[in-house]
Parts: C-alpha cells; sequence; structure tokens
C-alpha cells in the first residue's frame, strides 16, 4: 500500500475520532430536539453545561415540556436548580399542574418547596385530591373511669403557602390525638361518647389544629369507636393492693419490734435468774457463818429446813394439779 493511502486512512481515522469525541462531548441530537421543539438555545449553551458538569438532558428536556405547556420558564431558573440540588423534572411538573387547576404557584415558590426537601408535585396533587389520614387507636379515659378508644379519619388539603416551614402530617396526627384524648376525658361517662361520637370530631375541628401545617383540615371524621378496659376499677385495685402491702409491711414491722421487745424481756428474765442462783449460793455460806459467829441456833437452822421443805411439797402438789388439769382439757 502506497503511502499517500495511508496518509488517507490516517485522515479518515482521525476525523472519525474527532467527530465521535464531539458528538459525545457536544449534545447535538438534544441540540436538535429542542430546536425541533421550538425552544431555541444555542449549541454554546450546551456545551457551558458540560462544563459546568450540568446533566444537558437534565436541563433541556424539562425546558421543553415547560415551553410546550405554555410556562415562562428560562435555562437560567432551570439550570441554577440543578445546580442548587433539586429536581428539575418535578418542579416543571408542579408548575404544570398547577397551572392547569389554577392554582398560583411561582417557580421561584415551587423551586424553594422542592429545595426543603417536600415533593412539590404531591403537594400540588394534595391541593386538587384532598388527603386522607387514618389514626391509629387513641384511648382516652373517662370520668367514670371507663377506657374508650377511637380511631378517625382526616380528610386535608395541601396549603402551598405555608408549605416551606409548615409541620407534616406527624403533627396533625398528634394534634387530633390529643384532641381526642382531652374530649373523651371530659366526657362524664364513656356512654355519652358511644351515642354521640360526632361530638369528638365537632370539638376537635373546632380548635384550628391545622395552624402553624403545611396542610388545610377540611373534616374529621370518627371511624370507629371501641370500649377499653375499666381504669377506674385497676387504679381502685391497685391502690387497694398497695394498702394492704403497706399493711403487711407495718404488721410486720410491729411484729419485728415485739419479737425485739421478748428477746430482751427474756434476756432479763435470765440475767435476773442469774443473780438469784448466784444469791442462793450464798445463803448456805451466810447460814454457816452464822452457825459460827453464834447469831443462829441449831433449833432455828431446823426451822428453815422445814420451810423449805414445806414450801417443796406445796410446790409439788401445785404442779401435780396443773398437769392434772391439763390432761383433763385434753381428754
Amino acid at each position: 500500500m502506497d503511502p499517500s493511502t495511508l496518509m488517507i486512512l490516517a485522515i479518515v481515522v482521525v476525523g472519525i475520532i474527532v467527530l465521535a469525541v464531539f458528538f459525545t462531548f457536544v449534545p447535538v441530537m438534544l441540540w436538535i430536539s429542542a430546536l425541533a421543539a421550538g425552544v431555541k438555545i444555542s449549541i454554546f449553551t450546551l456545551v457551558g453545561m458540560r462544563l459546568r458538569r450540568v446533566i444537558p438532558n437534565r436541563v433541556v428536556n424539562p425546558l421543553i415540556k415547560a415551553h410546550k405547556a405554555g410556562l415562562d420558564v428560562g435555562t437560567n431558573q432551570l439550570e441554577s436548580h440543578y445546580l442548587a440540588g433539586g429536581n428539575v423534572d418535578r418542579v416543571v411538573n408542579a408548575l404544570i399542574a398547577a397551572q392547569r387547576a389554577n392554582i398560583e404557584l411561582t417557580f421561584e415558590r415551587c423551586a424553594a418547596i422542592d429545595l426543603a426537601g417536600r415533593d412539590v408535585l404531591e403537594a400540588v396533587q394534595m391541593s386538587v385530591n384532598p388527603k386522607v389520614i387514618e389514626t391509629p387507636f387513641i384511648a382516652g379515659v373517662a370520668m367514670d373511669g371507663i377506657e374508650v378508644k377511637a380511631k378517625a379519619r382526616i380528610t386535608v388539603r395541601a396549603n402551598i403557602d405555608r408549605l416551606v416551614g409548615g409541620a407534616g402530617e406527624e403533627t396533625i396526627v398528634a394534634r387530633v390525638g390529643e384532641g381526642i384524648v382531652s374530649t373523651i376525658g371530659s366526657s362524664e361517662n364513656h356512654k355519652k361518647v358511644l351515642e354521640n361520637p360526632d361530638m369528638i370530631s365537632q370539638t376537635v375541628l373546632g380548635k384550628g389544629l391545622d395552624s402553624g401545617t403545611a396542610f388545610e383540615i377540611l373534616s374529621i371524621d370518627i371511624a370507629d369507636v371501641d370500649i377499653g378496659k375499666n381504669i377506674g376499677a385497676i387504679l381502685q385495685t391497685d391502690q387497694a393492693e398497695a394498702d394492704k402491702n403497706i399493711a403487711q409491711a407495718k404488721a410486720e414491722e410491729r411484729r419485728a419490734m415485739a419479737v425485739a421487745q421478748e428477746q430482751e424481756m427474756r434476756a432479763r428474765v435470765e440475767e435476773m435468774r442469774a443473780k438469784v442462783v448466784e444469791a442462793e449460793a450464798e445463803v448456805p455460806l451466810a447460814m454457816a457463818e452464822a452457825l459460827r459467829e453464834g447469831n443462829i441456833g441449831v433449833m432455828d437452822y431446823m426451822n428453815i429446813k422445814n420451810i423449805d421443805a414445806d414450801t417443796d411439797m406445796r410446790d409439788s402438789f401445785g404442779k401435780l394439779t396443773k398437769d392434772q388439769s391439763d390432761e383433763d382439757r385434753k381428754s
């Protein structure tokens, strides 16, 4: 192969590579699609998006959609929202939905709602089609001590003006739950709540629970009412059990004190017995000393012994009588 042919092949290969790189870096097909849709955007703008690390189709496709819907949205607005981390396609869809529903919504507010982390398209759809939030069973105790459980369905509509900075669904459910508990708690007995469950919804709805939230409460309907435990009886039972335990503790304390006093008395008795035994041990010594010194005579000593013998005999008779009485009682 001659050198001229090789040169031509090299030029062709280099040209193909250059064109491939060009069409890869420059979104020509996207530019053609924009021109076909009537969106005037220069090829250099698309190249600038590449340089700013913006994916062109993430901006141009929503721009085409907005242009076809008749929205006055510019490329710079969409690109800046993309660079801020927003969802450009969702914002454009929300603007289109708001325009179709005759809801006043500017691009700046829509972009702010999206950057705040809320689904702006869902909010617009909820403004058109209200959402129903169902609470779990919320328990309250009436004045007669009976627990009443109620489940509510809350119909809410998104408030676009309060969507930024407004509280979410959890706050609505918590406030409604608080209203249900307070309404049940202020009822004289549980039968009134069962007879008129709408008194709960009327009372709760009149408190303006949607203030400071991103929603507007349209209605609160009580879906189900059920009877729970007899809290009053349970509390009385627990109180009686606590009183019994306190009484038992006090009785145990008194018993322990009595046992301690008894042991103390026994110790004293034993001490006195020891003293008596000690004194009795000294009696023979004292009598011997008295005999030696002549303070008492032999007849006096004999009289003392006779008195001791008579005392022992009387004690034995008393013991026999007591034993006989115990046996008679047992028989």
